[in-house]
């Protein structure tokens, strides 16, 4: 979920963006669907488009990366992020050792 507050529910975003699709004969153009329906639901047209691209990329229709392939992808570079954070701490601290043992005084 982003960190704006979501206005519409899944299903309002569902039946506009399929409104849009069906109506878009009914209409000169998409944009002028888009602002049919943008008015009758109470958002703007521009919101209402990348509702619309989304459900064709998530569909297949148009390219993009799915929601989903997103998610995922999102999720491996934080772990990535965090696994190189962890081998550079590590190598600090082998570094330290390192030099400590170098340090000590040798004992026969």
């Amino acid at each position: 979920m982003s960190k704006t507050t979501n206005k519409f529910a899944p299903e309002v975003r569902e039946r506009a963006v399929r409104l849009v699709l069906e109506g878009e004969k009914e209409h000169v153009s998409r944009w002028a669907a888009m602002v049919s329906v943008a008015e009758k639901i109470g958002c703007s047209a521009h919101t209402l488009n990348e509702w619309v691209k989304k459900a064709e990329v998530e569909s297949g229709q148009r390219t993009g990366m799915p929601s989903e392939m997103a998610a995922k992808l999102k999720a491996l570079e934080r772990e990535n992020r965090e696994l190189r954070q962890a081998n550079e701490i590590l190598r600090k601290a082998s570094a330290y050792f390192a030099q400590a043992e170098l340090d000590r005084p040798f004992r026969k």
